[in-house]
């Protein structure tokens, strides 16, 4: 009886780790963007202005687990801090935005194949400047979001394409990457991979200090993966 029960307690204990292993997991990445695109902050009265090509970080975190009925919880952030390019210092747009994302969402696929659907609520926060006038920015939204992707068996690669999308209360933002990934680590405890892709961001918004503001953020991205 002894060793019946000491089994089933090792069964018991191998089958929660390895429901912890293949279901339970911290994910996080970080990668320079290089943008460009063009910014707006008065429709009605002035032309778009390119944006001078920078570099910015953006990151991310997610925590998943195996409980059907709570969903997963994903954190993303992007520093938006550039300016507009012009031969009069007065006359460029000063672009100083944190862009975060807080999603809430569900796999409805999880193997070779993955593919996830949520919800969430995104944040702008900062200033754009202009013929030293500040508008300070601080808005809100709901979005909806969508992830799919797919992995290569035995090679470590994998590609993947998320996006958001809010046209809510005079705040209209699409937000779409796409990326190749590699994992040159993958053990039990972590999987680590360098990963490359494209990201464009579209950012209006109506009757914000009496201005009909538009950006548009573009450009390629590089960076490094976790999983935990």
């Amino acid at each position: 009886m002894n060793k019946f029960k000491l089994s089933a307690f090792a069964l018991t204990l191998g089958l929660s780790s390895f429901a912890q292993a293949d279901f339970i997991g911290l994910k996080g990445d970080v990668s320079y963007w290089n943008i460009d695109g063009k910014a707006n902050i008065d429709k009605k009265h002035l032309s778009d202005q390119d944006i001078d090509s920078d570099s910015t970080v953006q990151a991310s975190v997610a925590f998943e687990h195996p409980i059907p009925i709570i969903p997963n919880v994903k954190l993303k952030y992007t520093k938006l801090d550039t300016e507009t390019e012009s031969s009069i210092d007065l006359a460029k747009t000063e672009i100083n935005l944190d862009h975060t994302d807080l999603i809430f969402y569900y796999e409805i696929l999880d193997n070779v194949v993955k593919a996830d659907v949520g919800v969430g609520a995104t944040k702008l926060n900062g200033t754009v400047k202009q013929f030293a006038q500040s508008v300070d920015v601080d808005e809100y939204a709901p979005i909806i979001y969508a992830e799919a992707g797919a992995k290569l068996p035995f090679t470590g690669l994998s590609a993947k394409a998320e996006a958001t999308y809010t046209n809510v209360n005079d705040v209209k933002i699409t937000d779409a990457q796409a990326e190749l990934q590699y994992d040159f680590i993958q053990s039990i405890a972590v999987d680590l991979g360098l990963k490359a892709g494209y990201r464009i961001l579209n950012i209006e918004l109506d009757d914000l200090d009496n201005r009909d503001m538009k950006f548009e953020f573009k450009g390629p991205y590089v960076g490094l993966n976790a999983h935990f």
